[in-house]
């Protein structure tokens, strides 16, 4: 079925500026000029552009196939009965061949025979007289070749020709003529190759148009082909047949993959995370470190057992190895953070991560990790928007100048949101109840289709206005998709969006500039017809469509179980059989290429590594991030033998063993685990102070001196020690 979005909750609501208009530049069309529906099955037969990844695989009996020449021979092998229930298989070609009696001439006919059991095996001759040097009858084949001769079709470079030269028109001069002037003449003459320069084609009969302009005139024979303005649509009734996809489609040349190839999964990570972006995390963060001591001790709140009193700066090592931990923790799933240190001798041991990384040092990286220096921060020289990513935006530009760097994206790109979960307040929450999470922090992404790989993203944090205001469209969701796809104009790409992006007018801008632009259609867009825009679900049957063109931009209305809007730049009015049953090609394209960004989140959903509790946005964020990145990492790193799991496991492992270094002791050597009481609450008094004991939860005046936690002596302080142990990282 196919999707189409609604604006719902505070994720896509609001006007998409320049884009939603209602009556203004959409003009009512007289009845003659009408555009009509038809059924599905009028529309001429067509040929998807696009082939899904992965085939539906239908587990099919194969029949038995029985020997052909022992059913027309009438052999044994098959009885009379058993051949009049099944089909009677396909007979030889000799069997149509009539020769004469006595010169060895034959003459075909194109009679078939009555029945095929009458014919005796010495009723079969040879087409020709055979040599005497050998006797073999003719095969089949050969005999086909006889029948056929002097009626070969004609040859490849013939047509090889002929479409070199309907292609000698550029597709930049190619996409302001109407789609009738390029198609050949129903007669027998064609149309010769048409210069680059100059170009000057008789005008074809003039068909019904429907102008956008406010106040529609009758267009005269005179009128220019092709719009004056970039923005100026013509509708008209979409031809049928109308020219071939490949001939409207932008050619594409590049070759998409990796630039650079990787041996092993850490390289192709550290590729995107290197040392320059992990050097600049490790400074923020002891900066950032030393400023939570600071502010603690200018108000008071530090101790002298706090645990940012236990901080020792960190490295790149250390930092590449709380890395590791993170991407284990999504191979791994437990519950809850202590569960991954836990010493109990059962089957969820996993004496792994405390062999890497004490429990405490990690909360101590948690807590401490920083991307950002808070005190260059200048509020005066921001804006909202900036402001509100000003924490993670070094690791955006940085991701995002790595992604597109390292790899050639393929044809087919998506550009649609994903939504990172995030339930606790915050400013640039989105609501998207089509997405898993729901709620959370949205983001806008250029995928390729077929893999997945996050080329370019962009997080919603406020549509800056200012930033509009010189785009060749108006509109703030223009605008956006023109700054996701900037760099690969002119390389021939496919761009599949939803409603919330599509409109006629980014569809010309983006054919202007190179792409090819396909989707659903919200249709009170503007340029849009007025019959289109009029038209409801109540207007037409089930199998209906409508379709218009405007000479690079066509538009296709369709009633499936409800009313569905296409645009497409290259595909018209055609249909394809999908599960023997019709539908327009655009719609089975579409299915198939949109679903990039999607298919990017169901691979990160298996190893939910964002999904740790925190009380920090941008953290999270971060581990979504990073998530993305080995995704990408997988793709770049394109063996064949590594799955998605054992390539995560294999770079957590590779990870691990390059980096691994002595976790910061978290206690002073001298420190022996002893018993002890508090001191007394007054001088003179026998009362002393009382704390809750760390494993019964009773009040005690006792305590361990190296672990400075209270405990009852006789009864807790061997189990604390045996049990407890671990989350001291002692």
């Amino acid at each position: 079925m196919e999707s189409q979005r609604a604006a719902a909750g505070r994720g896509r609501s609001g006007r998409a500026g320049g884009q939603r208009v209602r009556g203004h530049h959409q003009a009512r069309p007289s009845a003659s000029e009408s555009l009509v529906t038809m059924p599905i099955e009028a529309l001429p037969a067509g040929r998807a552009m696009e082939t899904p990844m992965h085939p539906k695989r239908v587990r099919v009996l194969e029949p038995v196939v029985e020997n052909p020449r022992s059913e027309m021979w009438g052999s044994n092998a098959s009885s009379p009965a058993r051949r009049d229930q099944e089909t009677p298989p396909v007979p030889s070609p000799a069997l149509y061949v009539e020769c004469g009696p006595s010169s060895g001439a034959s003459t075909p006919t194109t009679e078939r025979p009555a029945s095929l059991s009458h014919v005796s095996k010495e009723a079969r001759r040879e087409l020709i007289p055979s040599s005497s040097s050998s006797t073999r009858p003719l095969r089949d084949e050969e005999i086909l070749t006889l029948l056929n001769y002097g009626s070969e079709e004609e040859s490849e470079e013939e047509e090889d020709e002929e479409t070199m030269q309907r292609l000698t028109v550029p597709h930049s001069t190619r996409m302001w003529l109407d789609e009738e002037d390029e198609e050949v003449e129903r007669g027998e003459e064609r149309i010769p190759p048409l210069p680059r320069d100059n170009i000057n084609i008789e005008q074809p009969p003039q068909p019904l148009r429907l102008s956008t302009s406010t106040s529609p005139t009758a267009l005269s024979p005179s009128v220019a082909l092709g719009p004056t303005n970039k923005f100026m649509f013509e509708w008209r009734t979409a031809p049928m047949p109308a020219i071939e996809p490949d001939l409207r489609r932008e050619p594409f040349s590049q070759i998409s993959g990796p630039k650079v190839s990787f041996a092993t999964p850490y390289d192709a990570f550290i590729a995107i995370w290197d040392r320059e972006i992990m050097e600049s995390i490790v400074e923020e963060t002891n900066i950032y470190a030393q400023q939570l001591a600071t502010v603690m001790l200018e108000t008071g709140t530090i101790r002298p057992h706090s645990w940012i009193t236990r901080w020792q700066d960190t490295d790149v090592n250390e930092l590449y190895t709380y890395f590791a931990i993170i991407l284990a923790m999504g191979v791994f799933i437990k519950s809850c953070l202590t569960e991954y240190w836990c010493t109990a001798q059962d089957v969820f041991y996993t004496p792994g991560f405390s062999a890497q990384m004490s429990y405490d040092r990690f909360r101590l990286l948690s807590r401490c990790l920083h991307f950002s220096n808070n005190t260059a921060c200048d509020l005066a020289m921001l804006t909202r928007r900036q402001v509100m990513l000003y924490k993670i935006q070094p690791l955006i530009d940085h991701l995002n100048k790595k992604f597109a760097e390292l790899y050639n994206l393929g044809q087919n790109l998506a550009v649609d949101e994903s939504l990172t979960m995030w339930k606790g307040w915050l400013d640039i929450n989105q609501f998207i109840p089509q997405k898993a999470a729901t709620v959370g922090i949205k983001t806008y992404e250029v995928c390729e289709s077929q893999s997945g790989y996050l080329w370019r993203f962009e997080v919603h944090a406020g549509h800056d206005i200012s930033a509009s205001q010189d785009d060749p469209i108006s509109g703030t969701v223009p605008a956006l998709v023109l700054r996701l796809l900037n760099g690969l104009e002119h390389k021939g790409h496919t761009i599949w969006m939803d409603n919330f992006y599509n409109s006629p007018a980014l569809a010309r801008e983006l054919k202007t500039r190179g792409f090819d632009c396909v989707g659903t259609l919200r249709t009170n867009r503007q340029f849009v017809p007025y019959e289109v825009t009029s038209l409801t679900k109540r207007d037409m049957t089930v199998g209906q469509v409508m379709g218009c063109t405007s000479g690079d931009v066509d538009i296709l209305v369709w009633k499936d179980k409800g009313r569905v809007a296409f645009i497409s730049t290259y595909h018209g009015l055609a249909s394809v059989t999908f599960e023997e049953r019709l539908k327009p090609t655009v719609a089975y394209d579409y299915n198939i290429c949109m679903g990039g960004v999607d298919r990017k989140d169901q691979q990160l959903a298996v190893y939910p590594i964002e999904r740790r509790r925190t009380k920090v946005w941008y953290k999270r964020f971060f581990r979504r991030l990073l998530n993305a990145s080995v995704l990408n990492s997988h793709i770049l790193h394109q063996n064949q033998s590594f799955s998605h799991r054992k390539f995560r496991t294999v770079l957590i492992t590779e990870l691990l063993s390059a980096h691994r270094t002595q976790p910061p002791s978290t206690l002073t050597p001298t420190h022996v685990h002893c018993p002890a009481q508090y001191g007394l609450t007054k001088s003179g008094k026998s009362d002393r102070l009382r704390r809750q004991c760390a494993v019964c939860s009773r009040r005690t005046h006792t305590y361990c001196k190296a672990c400075n936690v209270a405990m009852c002596i006789f009864t807790c302080y061997e189990t604390y020690h045996t049990t407890h142990r671990h989350f001291t990282g002692h």
